[in-house]
C-alpha cells in the first residue's frame, strides 16, 4: 500500500476514498484510530493509502477530480 494523501480534512479524505472505491481501486484511511490519542480534535492527519500496483491510476483520478495539489509527492 502507499500513501497518495495526508489530511486532516475528513470530507476531502471521504471524497477521495470515494473515488477510489468508485473506480475499484483498493484503499484504506490509516491512523483514524489516532482521534483516541488526540482526543479527537482533527489534529494528526489521516492518510489514504491505495493498492500499490494502482497508484498511478489512482493518482490520475486524484488530479481529474481537481485534487491534484492535495497529493503527496511521487516517490520512487
Amino acid at each position: 500500500m502507499h500513501e497518495i494523501l495526508r489530511t486532516n480534512d475528513a470530507v476531502l479524505l471521504s471524497f477521495a476514498a470515494s473515488l477510489m472505491k468508485d473506480a475499484g481501486i483498493g484503499c484504506f484511511i490509516a491512523d483514524q484510530s489516532m482521534s483516541i490519542f488526540e482526543g479527537s480534535l482533527g489534529l494528526l492527519p489521516r492518510r489514504l493509502m491505495v493498492d500499490g500496483e494502482r497508484v498511478a491510476q489512482a493518482r490520475r483520478i486524484m488530479i481529474d477530480a481537481g485534487l491534484g495539489a492535495e497529493l503527496r509527492e511521487d516517490k520512487p
